[in-house]
């Protein structure tokens, strides 16, 4: 009896203690299951250590998968930092990114943020016309206004017409990636693909990781390619200048830049044009009627600075008196009777440029201070206005009168004459230069010949001596007006007779005499001089010098002292 109740003891205790371990392990499972996997799916022959070995497996191999990621992130950036122009540039795309993303075509669109359309910049697909879009086309906007990678289905036929082309070449997935914005230019990528499920999320990431780098490598691109530009315009401009300077010296070693003739003298003016042009001097052309004034100044304006500004030309001798000022200066509107708005004059219009003043000798007196104050103060004041505008014009002037003697005479300011006579050139009469007329005349020939249509060679030899002979007081301008005269009456291919003017020539050395440059010094002691003798040597007194000079008597003894004027000069 003691026996059994030992064993039913033993019995219920190992019962108890089963109950417990049943208790444990479901308790157990029921704590694991909670953070792992679901119960069904628990063998209970595998230990359970063996679960957080695999999970720490994964975490590394993702660890592992993303620092592939960013390494293929970092060569991918490497290559797009390298490229600077669209051959570059397509290299890479046809090279390390196709290898990696397995696109069928890839196109970059781009627009700046001031303008309403956008552009393709650069596609590899086949027969893309490269012309400008709407923005708002529901394609390059729905990348732009979206941070997240947009998905497009190209069936759709509201889609721009190089997206349904591509279409029709079985691409059915599009997915557009919009770029970081840099300097207001807007960039958007589009990958083409047959199978949408080529493009991962591991490519999402990839091209997240290198967008800010491409945005870069587009701008460095177009940069590079405006410069380029600019370089190729830069070059058309340097070979446009060197055309024109090649013809600027087959012109010079024809004829001069129009003027003809390659005597002593004429290459003596010539000389001085070279020396004058290029710098900013004021210059004075004094010479006879005809004897070519005018292109001499086309001469040094096409050899500046600023021969490929307009040159502003103004006849003095042929405006009116009271509209001079007018035209010189400009005037406001209500300046005076007629001045309905406002005018601008020739010196604001020669601005940066030339200004020639044909005719100074002809400027009325009370005009010459106001050009005077332009030639030295640089500015001018319009007509009815108070306001001083500055002028950056260089002045040409030219004249065929004797202006030491105006000067004498007082017909013109003598400061005004200083400034002006800063670089003179005088041009010599043809009656001085004989060895020019024969160039002169088949020059006139070929010129009028050709306008009249008429097929003369040249002249006889009877006339070609007599105009040698011809003292020609109308110099060049008349040589050609007989020229052209001559071929009207012409009947055979030569010119064989030629009818000279019949007005009287006054002795070529009495002109020289006439056109021989004087101090302001000699015209006056001239000038004293004269009034002295007509004054029958008389210098004080009612009759005398002093008195018709206007002047003191002990100034004008003063002066005379100066001059080197003694009694023996005016005393016979």
């Amino acid at each position: 009896m003691k026996n059994q109740s030992i064993e039913y003891t033993i019995y219920r205790k190992f019962m108890i203690l089963k109950g417990h371990i049943r208790k444990s392990i479901v308790i157990y499972k029921t704590l694991f299951l909670k953070f792992t996997v679901p119960h069904s799916e628990i063998p209970y022959e595998i230990p359970f250590m063996q679960k957080p070995i695999d999970k720490a497996a994964i975490t590394i191999n993702r660890l592992q998968e993303r620092e592939k990621e960013q390494m293929l992130i970092m060569s991918i950036c490497a290559s797009l930092s390298q490229v600077l122009n669209k051959e570059e540039f397509s290299s890479v795309v046809n090279g390390i990114l196709k290898d990696n993303f397995q696109f069928e075509s890839f196109i970059v669109a781009s627009s700046d943020e001031s303008q309403a359309e956008y552009f393709l910049f650069y596609s590899t697909a086949e027969n893309v016309d490269l012309k400008s879009y709407a923005i708002n086309d529901g394609f390059f906007d729905s990348c732009t206004d979206s941070a997240d990678i947009v998905s497009f289905d190209l069936a759709n036929t509201k889609n721009p017409d190089y997206i349904q082309n591509i279409y029709k070449k079985g691409f059915k997935h599009a997915f557009g990636i919009s770029l970081p914005c840099i300097k207001g230019n807007r960039n958007v990528l589009f990958l083409f693909f047959k199978n949408a499920k080529t493009f991962s999320r591991e490519s999402n990431r990839v091209f997240r990781g290198i967008a800010m780098q491409l945005s870069i490598t587009l701008r460095n691109i177009m940069l590079a390619q405006q410069n380029e530009d600019r370089l190729a315009k830069l070059e058309i401009l340097k070979k446009n200048i060197s055309s024109k300077k090649k013809e600027k010296n087959i012109q010079k070693s024809e004829d001069f830049y129009g003027i003809i003739g390659s005597s002593d003298a004429m290459k003596q003016v010539q000389e001085l044009i070279l020396q004058v042009a290029s710098s900013n001097s004021t210059v004075l052309i004094l010479g006879e009627t005809g004897t070519g004034k005018e292109l001499v100044a086309n001469a040094i304006h096409h050899l500046s600075g600023v021969s490929d500004q307009k040159m502003t030309k103004v006849n003095c001798a042929s405006i009116p008196e009271n509209l001079i000022e007018s035209e010189l200066f400009g005037h406001e509107k209500g300046a005076f009777t007629g001045a309905a708005e406002q005018r601008i004059g020739k010196f604001e219009q020669a601005e940066n440029s030339t200004i020639f003043l044909d005719e100074i000798g002809e400027l009325p007196l009370e005009l010459q201070g106001k050009l005077l104050r332009v030639l030295q103060e640089k500015e001018i004041e319009r007509v009815g206005g108070n306001k001083s505008i500055k002028v950056n014009a260089r002045i040409i002037a030219a004249t065929n009168k004797m202006l030491e003697k105006e000067v004498a005479e007082e017909r013109f300011r003598s400061d005004l004459y200083y400034r002006l006579n800063v670089y003179p050139i005088h041009l010599p009469a043809l009656r001085n230069r004989k060895e020019d007329i024969p160039a002169l005349a088949h020059f006139f020939l070929e010129k009028h010949a050709q306008k009249t249509g008429k097929h003369i060679k040249g002249f006889s030899k009877e006339v070609m001596k007599n105009m040698i002979a011809n003292a020609w007081p109308g110099n060049v301008r008349e040589l050609e007006n007989m020229v052209e005269r001559s071929i009207l009456f012409a009947k055979g291919e030569k010119i064989k007779e030629m009818a000279f003017s019949e007005i009287v020539i006054t002795d070529s050395n009495v002109l020289e005499k006439e056109l021989c440059i004087k101090t302001l010094q000699e015209v006056e002691k001239e000038h004293i001089l004269k009034v002295i003798k007509k004054c029958n040597g008389r210098i004080s007194g009612p009759q005398g010098a002093a008195v018709l000079l206007g002047l003191p008597s002990t100034t004008l003894a003063s002066r005379m002292r100066k001059l080197g004027i003694k009694k023996e000069h005016f005393l016979d």
